[in-house]
This record gives C-alpha cells, structure tokens and sequence, in this order.
C-alpha cells in the first residue's frame, strides 16, 4: 500500500499504536479480514462476525507474516503490531480514504439498480486493453467491500473501476466520500430497496449524492432511455448511453448469436463501430455503450474498445448459460428486482424451444410489491413464455397476474421442497429454462435438480 504505515494508521482512524517502536514505520501492503488469506505485509482487519471474532486468530495472521492488525479490543500477547480503535468497521472505511487520497489516477465509480455489476465488468475490458485496472472483485460494493477494493490500489495500477451499492439514503455519500469518482456511471433508476427510498425519486435521490463529492472535471454517464435519469442535472458535463437514438452513445442493430453471444453497433457523434459481446441477454447491449462512453473519455481507442468487449466474462449467478444436454438454463438466481426480471424474461422469450421461467419473490419492494409482481406476471405473459413456476408468498400474485394474459401454464409453489419436487416432471427435454429470484430465496439450490434432468 502506498505510503501507509502503522503510524499512518493509527493517525488516519484516531486510533492508539501498540507494539514495538521500530515497527511504527513499517511499511504496510495489502489487506485481509481472513487469516487464511493473509500475505507477508498485510493489514489484518479483526472484525467480529456472526460465526467467529477476527481477535482470536490476530497471532495467526502475524505467523502468516502479517505486518500490523486493525483491532477494537486488546489483543493480549500479539506476536506483532496493532492499532486499537473503537470500531473497525468504521476505521477501515477512514483507511480506505486515505489510501484512495494517495493515487492521481482516474477512478470510474458506477451504481445502479440493474447492472451495476455487468456494467463494472464490460467497462474493466474495455479499460483494460490501454490501462492496467484494479476492479471490485466480484460484487463487493459496500461499505465493506469499497474500502477493501480501495486499499487493494497499487502502484502498478493506472485506473480503477469501483462498484458502488447502496440500500439507504447516506449510503453512497458514505461510498462517495471514499472511492471521489472522476467518472460516474449510473445504470438505471428502477425498483429496489423501496422500503428505505420509498419511490424512484427516492432512489434516484439516494444514488445521485456522489455527485457532491466528485471535482468540477467530473464526467456523469447517465442512461438516457431512463427517463429520471434523462432529464436529471448532476452540474457537471453529462454523457448519455442506451438504445434510444437522442443518447450521446447508442447501442444500434442489436441481435443475439444464440445464446453465445450479443452483436449490436456502437454509434456516437464521432461515427460507429460492430462490437460482440461474448455473453447471453440482449440487457448488455446498453451497457455495453455506457463501457464504450467511458473508454473514449480516458482516450480508449474504438478497435481497443471492441478487442476489450470480447475480452468479458460474466460474473456467476448473473445470466450464465448452460447447456446439460437435455435443457438450456439461464442461471439468474443472484438477485432480482421488477427491471432485472423483465430484461431476463424478454432474453428468454428470444430463444428457441418451450420458454419455462422460474420465478421466485422480489424482496424489500415495499408497499407496492402486490403491484409489481402482478406486472412480472403480465410482462411474461406478454412475452410468450410457455410455462410459469413461481415459488414463494409474493410469487403467488406473478402466478395470478400471468393466468390473466396468458394461455400458457403456471403453477404457484408456496415453498422449494415443493418445487423440487415437481421439477423432473414438469422440464422436458428441450426447454429453455430461466431460474431467478432474490438472493434471500437461495434458488440456486434448484440448480443441481434442473442440471440433473
């Protein structure tokens, strides 16, 4: 880590040195909340968790050769260094900062209610053919996961690409006050997280607070086919993406290569270029334009650009195809809210064979949840899926709302045992399958049954 030390730790978070004198100084690289992940050099971070306190094995992540611990209790008879402060939840975010404070290199945060991760996957790509990027791995987009991305900056990084989620109003401002984005990508305004933002004005509200903390060069790179996002104003030069013909970056003759692939256009006021996209759902499309608008801006070639997209992998749980070699199934099941069903549900009405989606409960919609998932029924009506299994207590009104426009089947099963269960005699040979649902309804517990059929 650059220019961090125990000292500089200790003065960062308002924290007490306790060790040697001669370690004060000595120089700090890397991060590690498991002791079995620590490397010669590290910061270990001693947070209390549900299953196990990071206290109890400070001595192990010295022997694995630890440089310093970040602790909000004595550790008695530490075998090294530590800081001792009153939280280390709150300290490693303070760290964070810091740290990030240290690096003049361009750093792209991005948010969303849908396809916030794809998005921070397509635009490392394309980053990545001119520049050697650091990204939030996986979705660690948090306020745990922002400052450990943050303290992972090195100097052989030349830009970063920082995921960052919220569920609250404050939250991003938290986010924003660490990660300072010089480009700053929204996805979308949709339906998430409504039991704390209350309505789309609410959510927009909530992820446009990081504007307050960017500089005066800052680049707003907005979807323009969302109309809260069209017409906000975030008081900075603002770049739009999306499939509709007034965006700055647009995303034109967009087809699917079955299920391998997503070939569109990418056309701007400085001309046009064919990418691919080596991965399934035509919802990459756009994305894939707010990547392009983002690589131009840090001076990314467009023949960089499109050797970048084929470049991309999506991260699990979000659209991998398989084929088991009697059905073709879209694992969806990382998340789901009213805008990410829809986009999975119009994918799969693309593809050949019998259409069966998997549906389970859109979770925290609030009051409106009755509302919203009556309209995901209607939406896969509308969209020629054949057949409907819902699962879940919210999933009943999908069920109901697909039955009123559809003449397809549906069934409702009030839990998974149910579903299981059923599952072998209701997938033919053939189908094409899309299970999703909110993280909290653990789905892909159903996979190893549909991948057995």
């Amino acid at each position: 880590m650059k220019h961090l030390t125990p000292q500089i730790i200790a003065e960062v978070t308002g924290g007490k040195y306790v060790g040697e004198e001669s370690a004060r100084d000595a120089g700090v690289a890397g991060v590690a909340r498991d002791n079995r992940d620590v490397r010669p050099g590290n910061l270990f971070v001693c947070f209390r968790g549900e299953r196990a306190d990071g206290h109890s094995f400070a001595n192990s992540a010295f022997d694995a050769g630890a440089a310093c611990c970040l602790a909000e209790a004595p550790l008695p008879d530490a075998k090294g260094p530590y800081v001792l402060v009153d939280s280390t939840f709150e300290s490693i975010r303070a760290i964070g900062a810091y740290h990030r404070s240290c690096f003049a290199i361009p750093v792209v945060g991005l948010t969303g209610s849908v396809g916030k991760t794809t998005t921070k996957e397509l635009v490392a790509a394309v980053l990545g053919e001119k520049f050697r990027v650091l990204k939030t791995p996986g979705n660690l987009n948090n306020e745990l996961g922002v400052p450990l991305t943050l303290l992972s900056l090195g100097d052989q990084h030349e830009v970063a690409v920082v995921e960052m989620g919220i569920s609250d109003f404050g939250g991003m401002s938290r986010l924003a006050d660490m990660v300072r984005p010089d480009i700053f990508i929204i996805t979308s305004i949709g339906y998430a997280h409504l039991k704390e933002l209350g309505d789309l004005n609410g959510v927009l509200r909530a992820k446009t607070e990081a504007f307050a903390y960017m500089g005066q060069s800052g680049v707003a790179v907005l979807n323009g086919d969302d109309e809260l996002l069209r017409e906000y104003d975030p008081g900075m030069r603002k770049i739009t993406f999306g499939l509709g013909a007034h965006n700055d970056f647009r995303a034109e003759n967009v087809r699917a290569e079955g299920t391998e692939a997503v070939l569109c256009d990418i056309a701007s006021g400085d001309g046009r270029f064919s990418v691919k996209i080596p991965a399934y759902g035509s919802h990459h499309a756009p994305l894939a334009a707010a990547a392009a608008a983002t690589g131009r801006l840090l001076g990314v070639a467009d023949e960089d650009i499109r050797r970048g997209f084929l470049s991309f992998a999506p991260v699990g749980g979000r659209a991998s195809v398989t084929d088991t070699g009697a059905i073709t199934l879209i694992d969806d099941c990382y998340n789901a809210n009213p805008s990410s069903v829809k986009a999975a549900l119009a994918s799969l009405s693309a593809l050949p064979g019998r259409r069966v989606a998997i549906l389970g409960d859109m979770l925290n919609l609030g009051p409106q949840s009755e509302q919203m998932h009556r309209e995901i029924g209607v939406f896969a009506a509308r969209s020629g899926i054949e057949s409907l299994l819902c699962c879940g207590e919210e999933s009943l009104f999908v069920h109901e709302g697909y039955l009123s426009g559809s003449r397809g089947s549906s069934l409702h099963f009030r839990d998974k045992s149910g579903l299981l269960a059923a599952i072998p005699e209701l997938i033919r040979k053939g189908d094409a399958v899309l299970v999703k649902a909110s993280r909290g309804m653990k789905f892909e517990e159903l996979l190893p049954a549909l991948k057995g059929i």
